[in-house]
C-alpha cells in the first residue's frame, strides 16, 4: 500500500548574522557533493551570500563535477571556518535551490576582489561558462 500523504517541504534554517558576515568574509570554504555512485565529493571553493542573507551561493563552472553532481541530486554540505580560529568552523547542510548562469560572471569577478585582491584570472579560459549555485540551507551545525 503507498501513501498519498503529502511530502513536507524541507524545513529552512536562517543563518544568523555572524555566519553571514563569515560566509562574506572570504574565509576557506568546503562544498560537498554526491557522486553518482554515493560516494562523497569535496571541493575547496569561493563562497557568499545572496544580498538578504538567506542563500548560500557557490560560484563553479558549467560542466564541472560539482555542477553535475547536484544536477543529479541537489543536496550539498558546506563547510566554512573562521580565519581568526581555525576550530570555529559552521556546517550548512542544503540543497541547491537554483542553478543559473546568470549574474555568474560578473559575481565571479566579485568573489576575486574578495579572495584575491584582483580580477579574476580565468583559470580554465575565458571560454567557461560559470555557473552560480543557490543554496537553501536547511541544517545549521556550529563549533567553537
Amino acid at each position: 500500500m503507498t501513501s498519498t500523504r503529502p511530502v513536507p517541504p524541507p524545513a529552512r534554517a536562517a543563518l544568523g548574522a555572524d555566519l553571514v558576515a563569515l560566509l562574506r568574509s572570504g574565509a576557506t570554504c568546503y562544498l560537498a557533493t554526491t557522486m553518482p555512485d554515493g560516494s562523497p565529493q569535496l571541493t575547496q571553493t569561493w563562497v557568499d551570500v545572496d544580498a538578504t542573507g538567506e542563500h548560500v551561493l557557490i560560484n563553479t563552472v558549467v560542466g564541472h563535477q560539482k555542477a553535475r553532481n547536484v544536477e543529479r541530486d541537489p543536496r550539498v554540505s558546506v563547510a566554512v571556518s573562521d580565519p581568526a580560529n581555525p576550530s570555529r568552523y559552521h556546517e550548512i547542510r542544503g540543497r541547491v535551490s537554483r542553478a543559473s548562469t546568470d549574474g555568474a560572471t560578473e559575481h565571479i569577478e566579485v568573489l576575486a576582489q574578495r579572495y584575491l585582491g584582483a580580477p579574476y584570472p580565468w583559470y580554465g579560459g575565458r571560454d567557461q561558462q560559470r555557473l552560480l549555485l543557490t543554496i537553501t540551507p536547511e541544517r545549521l551545525h556550529s563549533m567553537g
